[in-house]
């Protein structure tokens, strides 16, 4: 079971992730908070393995609580963290990011999209709406940041190299496998050794790299 405490300060978006989570065969709710502070202390007595967390709360705010949450065991795999919030913006994402969320949803999302995300990120993987991650790459372009050195692209494979494109595009590893006809196993793989070879922290980072160097969007 896929143990998740929802952060949130309204009580009926709590009880509505909760009545969505709790529908599921292999998730369940093991703690609410209605601020961040709350947060960080039910997380250490419950021990979630992902966190449902807004970002504007009163006093400590989602970005804080997932800082704190990320660097509080060091010596423990922390919970992943997925912030959820109304708000399409920027600044948010960024400083989620940074913080070690590994996955972004607006609060709008479809049931689906929902459960999709606690799963992936509970399985080690990263999450992000596709308005989210179009921001994130349009903010790197336009500042000219740089997610790894553009020559480093050389060492990937011609099968890795079509494993980013179809990352650029969005699809999951799943989708991936069904387009190149290959196991799902082996795209884990080509991702993994992607993103070493780039140096990359996760699959946001490689959308990030892919538009930022031209790599066209998989066919």
């Amino acid at each position: 079971m896929i143990r998740v405490l929802i952060a949130d300060d309204q009580a009926l978006v709590r009880a509505g992730f909760r009545m969505i989570l709790d529908g599921t065969d292999d998730m369940t709710v093991v703690g609410e908070a209605a601020d961040g502070l709350q947060a960080l202390t039910v997380a250490d007595r419950a021990r979630p393995d992902v966190v449902l967390m807004d970002v504007r709360m009163p006093g400590i705010d989602g970005i804080e609580a997932t800082r704190r949450l990320r660097a509080a065991r060091p010596l423990e795999q922390p919970p992943h963290v997925i912030i959820l919030t109304t708000f399409d913006l920027d600044e948010y994402v960024y400083a989620g990011l940074h913080a070690g969320a590994a996955g972004f949803l607006l609060k709008d999302a479809l049931d689906t999209e929902l459960l999709q995300a606690v799963r992936a990120v509970a399985g080690g993987h990263n999450v992000a709406a596709p308005s989210v991650t179009r921001r994130l790459v349009q903010h790197f372009v336009a500042t000219g940041a740089r997610v790894a050195d553009a020559s480093s692209i050389d060492a990937l494979t011609a099968r890795e190299l079509d494993v980013l494109r179809l990352i650029a595009e969005g699809l999951s590893n799943q989708e991936i496998a069904g387009r190149l006809v290959i196991t799902e196993g082996t795209v884990k793989t080509h991702v993994s050794r992607i993103l070493a070879k780039l140096g990359l922290r996760d699959r946001i980072h490689a959308v990030i790299y892919a538009y930022e160097n031209g790599v066209p969007p998989g066919q």
